[in-house]
């Protein structure tokens, strides 16, 4: 199990296509940038950068196969896009086909789509830096930049609101992680502004 950055690229690298590589590589500098900001250990950052979309090509058979037989994997996941699935199942494939990963990170990897209602730091980061990364442009994105720059959370919730509206415009089904995320940071937002 290599962490070095080199180590890392060179275990993803033949899972992902050069252009979803290329994404992975902005997602971990930009995370290292906000862990700048905001603090966390530098090493957790790159490897839960480095590895979040390990799993975003595999089968989707091979994935609800994962969900379906792991115990402690949500089995609800089989009720939603399997566009979420990379993030809890890739844990799983990491850490047989690498070795085991800190809480941290994989708390951080099973939710870089979706949020969740107990964001840690390294949770938020690496949600906000797979959201913001220089690569990335749709509506709202520059403003979640502005904003990453200043608040962590601010960032995430806005981040959250743009994804549930995108989602909801679309008439699409959203994983309740998202909303328990969302209803987490309002809260804390809500708290401190009083």
């Amino acid at each position: 199990m290599d962490t070095s950055r080199e180590g890392l690229q060179s275990f993803v690298r033949p899972h992902l296509t050069e252009e979803r590589f290329e994404h992975t590589v902005r997602v971990t500098q930009t995370a290292h940038e906000l862990a700048e900001i905001y603090g966390g250990d530098s090493e957790k950052i790159e490897v839960a950068g480095m590895l979040h979309d390990y799993a975003k090509y595999r089968p989707e058979q091979e994935m609800a196969r994962w969900i379906e037989e792991s115990v402690d994997l949500s089995k609800d996941l089989l009720s939603y896009s399997p566009v979420l699935w990379h993030g809890p199942v890739g844990v799983k494939m990491i850490e047989k086909e690498w070795g085991a990963l800190s809480k941290d990170v994989k708390t951080a990897i099973a939710s870089h789509t979706t949020g969740n209602a107990h964001m840690s730091l390294y949770d938020k980061i690496i949600f906000l830096a797979d959201y913001i990364e220089p690569g990335r442009s749709f509506p709202g994105v520059e403003e979640t930049r502005e904003l990453a720059d200043r608040n962590l959370d601010e960032a995430c919730l806005f981040a959250l609101d743009n994804t549930i509206r995108f989602l909801m415009k679309k008439k699409q089904t959203i994983y309740p992680d998202t909303f328990h995320a969302y209803n987490a940071l309002q809260r804390l937002q809500e708290e401190q502004n009083e």
